[in-house]
């Protein structure tokens, strides 16, 4: 069986960055992964949507309007592709998540629900439209990580909840730091990780080098809100 890619049912399809400074998240990205950040046109909301190499990859949501609580951190939040979002909800709580936001219409974007996994990260479940999901062909996010303390009990759930684990996942040990908050990060990928790193270093960040799975060089690199992507060689 083939497996699935980013964006299809049951796997990722979209992420939101929510960020107390969209000028600033959108300056940093720009200059150092080379994203585009554009208000689109075609949606009546005006939301500012991110592209690289011509693909939507995500959106922008400010922490400051009048939607957030205050004090809310910034973070990325993170959509899984689901046929039925009440049934797949359902599903998730018998299998010990907690619900942060039950199952809502979302207007013309169909239908959300946002809840913590058993492990603690948080992850939203999304009925939507295809055409609002990544596009499985751009290959720009290449697929997800949860470094957690439990990966085995993590990747169960997550099979319970779909039916099976999302083929483009990974369920890491975590240690130090990152054991006490585990969250869900996007892989993407870059033709010249040294020019990542030095475009970082010079817009005040240290990109973390690190070495993949596979054995692949990778960055580990987060903005100055700490929106973390992990980065690999193309």
């Amino acid at each position: 069986m083939t497996p699935r890619q980013l964006g299809e049912s049951g796997e990722f399809c979209w992420m939101d960055l929510k960020t107390h400074d969209p000028p600033g998240t959108a300056a940093f990205f720009s200059a150092v992964l080379g994203w585009d950040f554009a208000v689109d046109g075609n949606d009546w909301r005006k939301a500012v949507k991110v592209s690289a190499g011509g693909h939507r990859i995500g959106g922008v949501s400010d922490l400051t309007g009048p939607l957030y609580p205050a004090g809310l951190p910034a973070h990325i939040a993170f959509y899984l592709a689901v046929e039925d979002v009440d049934a797949a909800t359902d599903r998730a709580l018998e299998a010990g998540a907690r619900l942060v936001l039950a199952p809502f219409d979302a207007g013309d974007q169909g239908r959300i629900a946002t809840l913590i996994d058993p492990v603690g990260a948080v992850f939203s479940l999304w009925q939507t439209d295809e055409s609002n999901r990544w596009s499985p062909a751009a290959g720009v996010p290449e697929d997800m990580i949860l470094a957690c303390t439990d990966p085995g009990q993590a990747r169960d759930f997550y099979a319970a909840m779909l039916g099976t684990a999302p083929d483009r996942t990974r369920f890491v040990p975590a240690h130090g730091p990152e054991a006490s908050a585990p969250r869900w990060e996007l892989a993407i990928v870059a033709d010249d990780l040294d020019v990542v790193a030095a475009l970082a270093l010079d817009h005040g960040r240290e990109a973390r080098g690190e070495r993949d799975h596979d054995g692949r060089p990778s960055l580990r690199l987060s903005s100055p809100e700490g929106l973390t992507f992990h980065v690999r060689k193309g």
